[in-house]
């Protein structure tokens, strides 16, 4: 670990960053180059006190972890992320596995969406980050751990992971979600995260197995999503959708058409959600 550098290029990325770069308010008595060190230990779900010390080349060594979690606060892009992992003395991740880290881009256009339900996931359809009103919508779809931070491994492996959508719905959604795991696999191969998810799935769901086995493929046209939400009711959305160069992430906002009773619904939803 090279504590100095570590430290000078935590401060220069922080320096560099302004606050409406992220979505904060700049106030009329703010003299810092850049953002606070409270600000971007906020960010990154870290202490204040914590970023401090190693930003100023005295405190621990950070785990890979903190290091995600700080790159994904200084909205670093993937090569300045890699740049933070070497300096703090870990081993670069694998290409394939770095689809945790969120594209800078779409992290910038998510940080203008805060009154809109958005929310970025990677190949997988693992959820990395979502506005306050995408989770009211969808649910928290960020604090899963291991194989059910994969949206598909829920669908078939924990009824409540359907709760949402309606039942009429569930053989088309089945055969969605398992069309665009078999793409994923199809092209990182059967050894990848996206085969290792597979493989697990058909020894836990024969309704998977069987999709798998027709080999469905996802259409060209995305149809709107129907959601039967506990407090607002049910709600048709369209989602719009954003990928980042590399493709290993999306960016999707949803929407319902203006005029209509989903339109009204999602409006109060934006209401009772900050309750």
């Amino acid at each position: 670990m090279d504590r100095e550098q570590l430290g000078d290029f935590l401060r220069t990325r922080r320096e560099a960053l302004q606050p409406e770069d992220v979505g904060l308010p700049r106030g009329p008595r703010r003299r810092t180059s850049g953002l606070r060190r409270e600000e971007v230990a906020a960010l990154s779900g870290v202490s204040a006190d914590y970023y401090s010390r190693i930003e100023q080349s005295r405190g621990p060594v950070p785990s890979e972890q903190v290091l995600a979690a700080i790159a994904h606060g200084l909205r670093l892009t993937l090569e300045e992320r890699d740049r933070l992992v070497e300096l703090a003395g870990h081993a670069l991740p694998r290409r394939v596995q770095r689809g945790d880290h969120i594209n800078a881009g779409l992290m910038r256009i998510l940080d203008g969406l805060a009154d809109a339900p958005a929310q970025v996931e990677n190949v997988l359809g693992v959820t990395l980050r979502q506005t306050r009103l995408a989770a009211a919508l969808l649910g928290d779809e960020t604090s899963y751990t291991g194989p059910e931070r994969a949206r598909v491994y829920r669908w078939f492996t924990d009824p409540r992971g359907r709760d949402r959508i309606p039942a009429e719905d569930h053989d088309r959604h089945s055969r969605t979600l398992t069309a665009r795991l078999a793409a994923v696999q199809a092209q990182t191969g059967a050894r990848s995260p996206a085969g290792e998810l597979a493989a697990g799935l058909r020894g836990r769901s024969a309704e998977f197995a069987r999709l798998w086995d027709e080999h469905p493929v996802v259409g060209p046209y995305c149809e709107p999503k129907r959601l039967n939400h506990p407090e607002v009711g049910l709600v048709e959305l369209h989602g719009q959708t954003l990928l980042d160069p590399d493709q290993y992430q999306a960016l999707t906002v949803f929407t319902a058409v203006p005029g209509t009773e989903s339109h009204e619904r999602l409006r109060l939803l934006s209401v009772v959600g900050a309750l």
